[in-house]
């Protein structure tokens, strides 16, 4: 089996994989961070999103060997000294979540939606990029505002 390491969060980590071990999986198996969630298996739900090297990606279609070296940010590594990110504490405030399934995702994408857009964003330009995500329970209403909010914020 193949050995990785990759900075995640912040922190070293390395481990033996299967060649054929998704990122999701390495990151929720190998590591216990369950802040990502695995929603369809096939990369359409979007609730899987993490940033590698500063980019968003759908962790169920990378395998973690082509993450070798990478650096991996999950929604838990978002807040920092016991402070929710602004994209965080937004989708709280603006109540962007009912079941909550879909938040992690949502949150990512936002922030790289914000890092891509700039912090001005239109309401059409937020569901356009959204599109890669699925939400069951919200409609999108109060994501769109959760976003446009810690957009701001950031």
């Amino acid at each position: 089996m193949p050995a990785i390491s990759m900075t995640v969060n912040g922190e070293e980590v390395c481990g033996d994989v299967e060649g054929r071990t998704l990122l999701v999986d390495f990151i929720r198996g190998n590591l216990g961070k369950t802040g990502t969630h695995v929603g369809c298996d096939t990369s359409q739900c979007g609730a899987c999103v993490v940033h590698v090297d500063g980019k968003a990606i759908k962790s169920c279609t990378a395998l973690a060997v082509a993450c070798d070296g990478a650096t991996v940010n999950t929604v838990e590594g978002l807040a920092k000294n016991g402070e929710l990110h602004p994209m965080q504490e937004a989708f709280r405030e603006h109540h962007g979540l009912q079941c909550g399934f879909c938040t992690p995702g949502m949150i990512m994408a936002g922030i790289d939606i914000v890092k891509r857009k700039g912090k001005k964003l239109k309401e059409e330009t937020i569901r356009e990029e959204l599109e890669g995500n699925i939400c069951r329970c919200t409609g999108y209403h109060n994501i769109v505002k959760a976003i446009q909010a810690g957009a701001a914020k950031m």
